[in-house]
């Protein structure tokens, strides 16, 4: 019977100790560039060169510059903007707007997602009507924000705002549902109540999904944004990557009208890959849920 025991224990022992090696495995090696190029820097590099494959062949197909213009007429379009000192002033008016206004969302968001998350009074009361602002089009924001405060960066702050706070709130909000209660009672067990549990137990935990709201909250920032820039275009206000847009449309020049786009998808990949994906990458792997290298 004693060595029954005494077996079970040491298979129970060794089983734990491979999980603790399996736990305590490390990359220690760098990724061999050849493998990253493969991995992560051909595959863009041939989508690109595709979609200017296709777009050529469209451009011969429609053979009408009024309608769309070759990719080498873009390029140059968008050189001749650089040579003048023009391009980089359209992004940073754009940049630093959508930045800014994404920050006083944030400012007010997280705290209003922690409230309707935490007080069921406010989820009842409130929770349908952020599920609902999170569905409007932003560009319905445009006209009474105009009415409301004039053609000025205060309106384009607003209409921000009103796009990107309720994905915020609800992202905070799905990120809080989805917390283990089991992490909600240890931390209570430690004292760590009120304030500090939403500090140190109930944020950190909800991590994932707030991260999430974060996203998506800044992809309506600057989708909202650029709706503002296109609908309410004024002289004070400077050229944005909207007003650009909508310039080449007045003036039908194709070209610029590209021009803008392109941009604008610069903008919404630069951001995502240098702010909100690395982001990503901590959370998961702060949770063990993604092994570096």
């Amino acid at each position: 019977m004693a060595s029954t025991e005494t077996k079970s224990a040491a298979d129970s022992g060794s089983v734990e100790a491979g999980l603790d090696a399996l736990d305590g495995v490390t990359t220690t090696g760098r990724t061999p560039f050849a493998r990253t190029f493969v991995d992560k820097i051909l595959p863009p590099i041939l989508a690109t060169a595709l979609l200017l494959v296709v777009w050529q062949i469209a451009f011969k197909v429609v053979d009408d510059p009024t309608k769309l213009v070759a990719p080498g007429d873009v390029w140059q379009t968008l050189k001749t903007a650089w040579l003048e000192g023009k391009l980089l002033g359209y992004i940073w008016t754009s940049v630093s707007r959508g930045l800014l206004g994404f920050l006083f969302a944030l400012a007010i968001g997280t705290p209003l997602g922690l409230l309707v998350a935490r007080v069921k009074f406010v989820r009842a009361a409130i929770g349908p009507i952020l599920s609902g602002l999170q569905s409007l089009p932003s560009v319905a924001w445009v006209p009474p924000a105009v009415l409301w405060l004039g053609l000025n960066n205060s309106m384009m702050y607003a209409v921000i705002l009103l796009g990107a706070v309720p994905s915020i709130a609800n992202g905070l909000v799905s990120g809080v549902d989805q917390v283990p209660p089991l992490f909600l009672r240890a931390g209570r067990t430690m004292g760590a109540t009120g304030v500090k549990g939403t500090i140190y137990i109930t944020l950190p935990a909800a991590l994932p999904g707030y991260v999430a709201g974060l996203k998506q909250g800044w992809a309506f920032s600057w989708r909202s944004l650029m709706a503002a820039e296109i609908i309410a275009s004024f002289p004070d206000l400077g050229v944005g990557l909207g007003q650009l847009l909508e310039n080449g449309r007045n003036a039908s020049d194709m070209g610029m009208v590209f021009e803008a786009i392109l941009l604008i998808l610069f903008v919404g990949i630069a951001i995502d890959l240098l702010i909100f994906s690395p982001l990503e990458r901590w959370v998961l792997r702060s949770r063990g849920l993604l092994v570096r290298g």
